[in-house]
């Protein structure tokens, strides 16, 4: 949004996180729990329903979603798009096209956001990048959405698979691809995930998971939050951002 600020563009943001059906209404895995990673936990019409009246230049009294209550509520105020304005859409599902069926391929640029670790523990180790993930939804899990580290350790067998079936096979239709990873990112998130993960009690079926992830914080040094400029994507995740998610 930013680049395309300077660019002379007054892009809109819209997240596919606002268009989650009512928490009851989401569909169940095999094993009987929510399945919030399935498209079917998305409001896809209504979403492409939206989408059509924006690029219309109609107005929308567009959802926002409450994690904690798991209900979604039409914003009071209408947004109307004026002509030529870049619109952004951002979410797992964002590089399916039956996301937008609706939408013709020529009106869209598909961009494929992902978060890389830059840093090896040794010459012959690495920090996956699956764990750096991990702790930034661990963090941001606890601070927006009122989840403990022992439920998103729990959820997070379900997320890999859900990005294995539902994200990874879309990679391709990218058109460009952005590394969102920062090589600061896990001294940081460290101050905030590291006693999330020592609440985690012993006789918790994550336990083991937990404590291996405080072993790998425990290679790091802190660096203070303060550090962190109110612009980083890093904000999204450790609050503070100079940005409205």
């Amino acid at each position: 949004m930013i680049q395309l600020r300077v660019l002379g563009f007054k892009p809109f943001a819209l997240s596919l996180d606002d268009y989650f059906v009512d928490r009851d209404d989401t569909p169940r895995d095999a094993d009987g729990d929510y399945d919030y990673e399935s498209l079917a936990a998305l409001r896809v019409d209504l979403f492409n329903e939206h989408l059509q009246a924006l690029m219309a230049g109609e107005a929308v009294h567009l959802p926002r979603f409450d994690f904690r209550s798991g209900r979604a509520e039409p914003a009071p105020e209408a947004t109307r798009l004026q002509r030529g304005q870049p619109l952004i859409v951002e979410g797992i599902h964002a590089l399916n096209p039956a996301l937008t069926p609706r939408i013709a391929r020529r009106d869209k640029l598909l961009i494929y956001v992902s978060a890389l670790c830059h840093m090896n523990i040794t010459n012959h180790s690495y920090i996956k990048t699956s764990h750096s993930r991990l702790f930034r939804r661990i963090v941001r899990d606890f601070q927006f959405r009122g989840y403990t580290a022992s439920q998103t350790l729990a959820r997070w067998p379900k997320v890999r698979a859900g990005e294995d079936a539902r994200i990874f096979p879309f990679q391709n239709n990218a058109d460009l691809f952005f590394n969102s990873g920062l090589t600061y990112e896990l001294a940081v998130l460290k101050l905030w995930a590291e006693p999330r993960l020592a609440g985690v009690d012993a006789d918790d079926p994550n336990y083991g998971l937990a404590r291996t992830l405080i072993d790998l914080l425990s290679l790091l040094l802190p660096i203070d939050a303060r550090e962190v400029p109110p612009t980083s994507l890093l904000r999204e995740f450790i609050g503070g951002s100079g940005f409205y998610y």
